[in-house]
């Protein structure tokens, strides 16, 4: 049977990997703190026909060698951590990382995940949480009868609000950020979470705007940096190879169509 038939279908089946991959991508196109998703391939198993070096004559050497390759397979699929645009949403409890970092919030098991999703709210006690009710780490409680309007967040963390009756704000908390040595390792565990895994290294925490840390822009969100047309653009390409790996087929079919009707 023809290589070319199993080598075409696993580019076909790459391709379609990928399209799932930029799906994915356009799905989220409107996901706060969205990171972008990007499929990385890498060649199979070669089958080694001749070998380079191999002795032609006593005196001289085969230049090169005759490999046929057998197609491609997924190696990673990478979260790209590039920053995404800043949108100002006048929301009090709205927070936004520029530059590097993540927010820790604390499931409900007690285990520690982290997110770029600053979209917080404040709950019937008081204290800074995530859409699904995660407390934010290190914990945000803010004082009985505040006025909501007069929260503060400073681009290096501190949490001020006013009371009924006085001029002066008072310190309510200080947010931190965790970044990794290495992002692209976190795994991607949905509700915009990630959590730690071998890959990415301890979490190291700090306050914004310090080592290394991004400071943070109140009443902005950060959208996801999704670019449509990137996406658009991969899409067509990976379409295309689809395409051109299915009519290898269809040309190899033909072939064997050919040698099918050889007759003495």
């Amino acid at each position: 049977m023809m290589r070319s038939l199993h080598t075409a279908a696993a580019g076909m089946t790459g391709q379609q990997f990928n399209i799932d991959t930029i799906a994915n991508n356009l799905s989220n196109v409107n996901t706060t703190g969205f990171k972008r998703n990007r499929a990385d391939f890498e060649d199979l198993l070669y089958q080694t026909v001749r070998t380079a070096g191999t002795p032609a004559t006593e005196e001289t050497l085969v230049p090169v060698g005759v490999q046929v390759g057998h197609g491609t397979k997924v190696a990673a699929t990478q979260k790209l951590f590039g920053q995404g645009s800043l949108q100002n949403t006048g929301n009090e409890s709205d927070l936004a990382i520029a530059g590097e970092g993540f927010f820790r919030v604390q499931q409900y098991d007690g285990s520690f995940a982290y997110t770029r999703d600053g979209s917080f709210k404040i709950d019937s006690n008081g204290q800074l949480v995530t859409s699904q009710g995660y407390k934010v780490i290190p914990e945000v409680i803010l004082p009985e009868g505040f006025i909501r309007e007069s929260l503060n967040v400073t681009q290096d963390g501190r949490v001020f609000v006013n009371l009924p009756g006085q001029d002066d704000p008072i310190q309510a908390g200080q947010m931190e950020l965790v970044r990794f040595v290495n992002p692209a390792g976190l795994q991607a565990v949905g509700e915009n979470l990630f959590t730690v895994s071998a890959a990415s290294g301890d979490p190291i925490a700090g306050l914004p705007g310090l080592d290394g840390m991004g400071q943070l822009q109140h009443r902005f969100l950060e959208n996801s940096n999704v670019e449509i047309v990137r996406e658009m653009v991969d899409m067509i390409t990976a379409q295309r190879a689809y395409e051109f790996n299915s009519k290898a087929i269809q040309t190899s079919d033909s072939m064997l169509g050919i040698a099918a009707t050889l007759k003495r």
